[in-house]
């Protein structure tokens, strides 16, 4: 312990940092030593960039609502199931660069089977570029 020069008589209640400042520096020399010897490369294959250019004028994509009671509009139109397979069956018919994008949004009360059905007649009909908004 520190001495002390007070006339209390007491024990000294002060902590003596100098042990723990010693062994602080010495795992901090360690720690330098060992972290470039750790290092180590990782190769990765990144993808390349392909010569592939986006269409000019990209169809507007389309906005599919489905309603917590199955109802569903297409671009803020109702729509009935025929004809929502119309529209699937119009936009697979077009090849794959000239098809629009379909958004499909459902609100948080929708059943899953609302969605999963409208899903597998779009796969049905071929339609390939669709999305989900919340």
């Amino acid at each position: 312990m520190a001495m002390s020069t007070k006339s209390g008589g007491g024990p000294v209640a002060d902590i003596n940092i100098t042990p723990l400042i010693d062994i602080m520096l010495v795992l901090l020399v360690i720690f330098m030593i060992t972290a470039p010897l750790v290092q180590h490369d990782i190769k990765i294959d990144l993808p390349q960039p392909s010569n592939v250019k986006p269409p000019e004028n990209p169809p507007a994509p389309h906005t599919l609502f489905i309603q917590a009671d199955g109802t569903m509009t297409w671009d803020n139109v109702p729509i009935s199931n025929i004809d929502l397979q119309a529209q699937f069956a119009t936009i697979g018919a077009k090849p794959l660069d000239q098809q629009p994008q379909v958004h499909i949004k459902a609100t948080d009360e929708t059943q899953y089977n609302y969605l999963a059905e409208v899903m597998s007649e779009a796969r049905r009909y071929n339609v390939q570029k669709i999305g989900f908004e919340k």
